[in-house]
């Protein structure tokens, strides 16, 4: 039987930057697949509103098309459901239909040549596997202490919680690129839905509903896919927001479709609600923020407050052990990994209630800035132009204020207390100030020089 692959590539406006263009490393890597050449499509598709650099994409699609790649460049004049828009619309392709699976990179990923060689085997062994999901190399992770950090999380993600859901038949969440759909269960599965800015986790919750099975394959160390961190703390921001409304909404739009679905066991309903979703992306991110960045340090104007030992210190402990364990050469930066994570839960925190309560923001996309290999390609003083602000614009004042509120809160321990809270308050203090200084990922503040941070 002769199956069509289709691989699958959404590109990011903002990914594109002067010099060896990301836009080309991405679309190169795809083109270079292994795989007979008759039987794979290769779709751009590109929701950029910049003129040029949807030049600049179309002209390097074309380049690949004179060199006999099966390349079509698809543009839109509207970002429309953002990226589950553009992925709606090419299903309806005609060429689409002669396609069995469909292999989906976001544009700063490129996979290694003989990806689909390593992924498609499982469909057609088990033709009740919806999904082949690989794991993301980072290939930026040494950029900067805030690229170090990320990696410590997304090590912890990929090597016990998608290897876990994959390897207990429990639950894992597609994560919108580096994976490969049978189009067949993607269909039954009523397709892309623009309801959420996690298009990917609805769409893998639907078909898991339907019965389709998942695999994940990290433990295939050549089948990792080139991946990049974002290395400035706006970007971060902007990425962690919608990673955490996404999930909030998703789960407030489908706790009861889990709940009465007839093809799914009772464990996994349970596993669904509680586990994915309830205690991993809602309490976690509020116990994160409320209890190590609000409860202690309010409780040391409290003396007759008294919170356990194991619980400030015995069980925080091992779960940031287990945490960090996923990446040993990173063990040293663990308790700056502990101070940037609760500064992030502030943000986690704020969009688990945007997304819960339909909130203004909750269907914010922000395209996430990726540097690419800017800085060894381009002069600085060009890179300084592209990134440069006003002082003022640096500020992130929500930061500040929650820096000033838990310095007042560890220097009040210091001074009349007895819980010696300040040995951590005042740490956590300083990072609030530091990242809301805009002193944390890359920062380029002229031609002069490029400092990492």
């Amino acid at each position: 039987m002769l199956h069509k692959e289709r691989v699958w590539m959404e590109r990011k406006a903002t990914s594109v930057i002067q010099g060896n263009l990301v836009y080309q490393l991405s679309i190169g890597a795809v083109c270079s697949l292994d795989w007979p050449s008759d039987r794979l499509i290769i779709q751009v598709l590109d929701d950029s509103t910049d003129a040029a650099i949807k030049d600049l994409v179309q002209k390097e699609c074309e380049r690949w098309l004179r060199k006999g790649m099966n390349i079509h460049y698809v543009s839109r004049d509207n970002r429309n459901g953002y990226k589950a828009g553009a992925l709606k619309e090419a299903m309806e392709l005609d060429y689409v239909k002669k396609c069995d699976y469909v292999a989906i990179f976001d544009a700063d990923h490129q996979p290694p040549c003989d990806f689909l060689m390593r992924t498609i085997p499982f469909f057609i062994h088990n033709p009740k596997i919806a999904l082949v999901q690989a794991r993301w190399m980072f290939v930026n992770a040494d950029e900067c202490i805030m690229t170090r950090i990320q990696e410590m999380s997304l090590n912890y993600h990929f090597k016990v919680e998608q290897q876990s859901g994959s390897s207990t038949f429990a639950f894992f969440g597609f994560n919108g690129t580096a994976g490969v759909w049978r189009i067949l269960a993607l269909q039954e599965a009523e397709g892309w839905k623009e309801r959420t800015t996690v298009e990917d986790m609805d769409l893998a919750v639907r078909a898991t509903l339907r019965g389709w099975k998942f695999v994940y394959i990290g433990d295939l160390e050549t089948c990792q896919v080139k991946s990049e961190l974002p290395s400035t703390y706006k970007a971060y921001r902007y990425q962690q927001h919608r990673w955490a409304c996404g999930p909030a909404n998703l789960f407030k739009k489908m706790a009861w479709d889990i709940i009465k679905a007839k093809k799914v066991s009772i464990w996994r309903k349970f596993f669904l609600v509680y586990n994915f979703f309830f205690a991993r992306r809602i309490v976690s991110y509020n116990v994160t923020f409320f209890f190590y960045c609000v409860v202690i340090p309010l409780s040391t104007f409290f003396p007759e407050v008294k919170i356990p030992t194991w619980g400030v210190v015995y069980i925080p402990t091992i779960i940031t052990i287990l945490n960090a364990a996923g990446t040993p050469s990173s063990l040293h930066l663990t308790f700056i990994w502990i101070l940037f994570e609760n500064v992030m839960s502030l943000h986690r925190c704020k969009a688990v209630y945007i997304g819960l309560f339909d909130a203004g923001r909750v269907n914010e996309w922000v395209v996430t800035e990726k540097l690419g290999n800017m800085l060894k390609t381009k002069p600085v003083v060009n890179a300084a132009r592209t990134f440069q602000k006003k002082f003022w614009e640096r500020f992130l004042f929500l930061e500040i204020a929650m820096g000033i509120f838990l310095f007042v809160c560890a220097y009040y321990d210091y001074a009349f207390s007895r819980n010696q809270y300040f040995i951590y308050i005042f740490p956590l203090s300083i990072s609030f100030f530091i990242m809301g200084s805009g002193y944390v990922g890359i920062f380029i503040p002229g031609a002069q020089q490029a400092n990492a941070v």
